[in-house]
């Protein structure tokens, strides 16, 4: 097998590649009869795949993934000994192996993902991610900051003269508070699956924006957010602050991520309901 691409942003997308294509082959090996022994499966073979081309291709960076054990507990300096290498790495990836389980134990549904993503501790920007790819690769495409997509089109307007806001919502338990946002506003609500799929839809201009608010942790959007901002889109917090990676808990429950004209005017609505 020749050597991977020495620049970061390609080398993301070659693992994305590579994960996505095993996961493919897995759905097509396995089947759907048992969703729950395809889920676990996904989860391991994506992860041990990922895990062992870091180790091999950038063996002195660290790895914050969310199939490692004690990946969701919150480190602290009382933690001496015991504090999680990536806080003290200048380089760490950030990956979530299979985003979107459900969606990838299900027969035909193309709404999931591989997150590959790498924060810096000397980049430019508050977020730190200097590169990042999402394979969605039962849509057969990678979307990576090695080769930026262009900034999504506006929509066409409506009748009232305003353009339609699309927002990418939970296929099935979209949050009251999104419910009520989208009805103050006059958006229609897109139901898809994995977090990935959704932040790729704004990317791609399939819809406006993506807010969630029901938590979440780092790996579910570090590749993605990192994509959308090469892009050109706006990505925060609901309250609007930055989003930050490689923080001592990685929880990061909430996020904006749209286009950067519907920017303000959705962070109002979200201060409405959202306090």
């Amino acid at each position: 097998m020749s050597s991977p691409p020495m620049i970061d942003g390609a080398f993301a997308r070659w693992l994305a590649v590579r994960a996505g294509q095993a996961l493919a082959s897995l759905r097509d090996e396995v089947g759907f009869g048992d969703p729950a022994a395809l889920k676990a499966a996904g989860d391991k073979v994506s992860h041990d795949l990922l895990r062992t081309e870091l180790a091999t291709w950038r063996p002195q960076d660290a790895v914050l993934s969310e199939e490692d054990e004690g990946s969701r507990l919150a480190w602290s300096a009382e933690a001496g000994a015991s504090t999680a290498p990536r806080l003290t790495s200048d380089r760490v990836w950030i990956i979530d192996p299979l985003d979107g389980t459900r969606e990838f134990a299900e027969a035909g549904r193309v709404d999931w993902a591989v997150h590959v993503a790498l924060w810096a501790r000397n980049a430019p920007t508050p977020h730190g991610l200097v590169a990042g790819a999402v394979g969605l690769p039962a849509q057969d495409r990678v979307l990576g900051t090695d080769y930026p997509p262009g900034y999504p089109p506006v929509p066409a307007a409506t009748t009232a003269g305003e353009p339609a806001i699309r927002l990418a919502a939970s296929r099935s338990r979209p949050p009251l508070f999104l419910t009520d946002l989208a009805a103050e506003v006059g958006a229609q609500l897109v139901p898809m699956g994995s977090a990935g799929a959704k932040i790729a839809a704004v990317i791609t201009g399939e819809v406006d924006a993506y807010i969630h608010a029901g938590g979440q942790y780092e790996w579910d959007s570090a590749a993605p957010v990192a994509v959308a901002t090469a892009a050109g889109l706006h990505a925060s917090r609901i309250d609007g602050s930055e989003l930050r990676y490689n923080e001592a808990n990685p929880r990061l429950p909430d996020l904006l991520v749209c286009r950067k004209d519907l920017a303000s005017r959705l962070l109002a609505a979200l201060q409405r309901h959202c306090g």
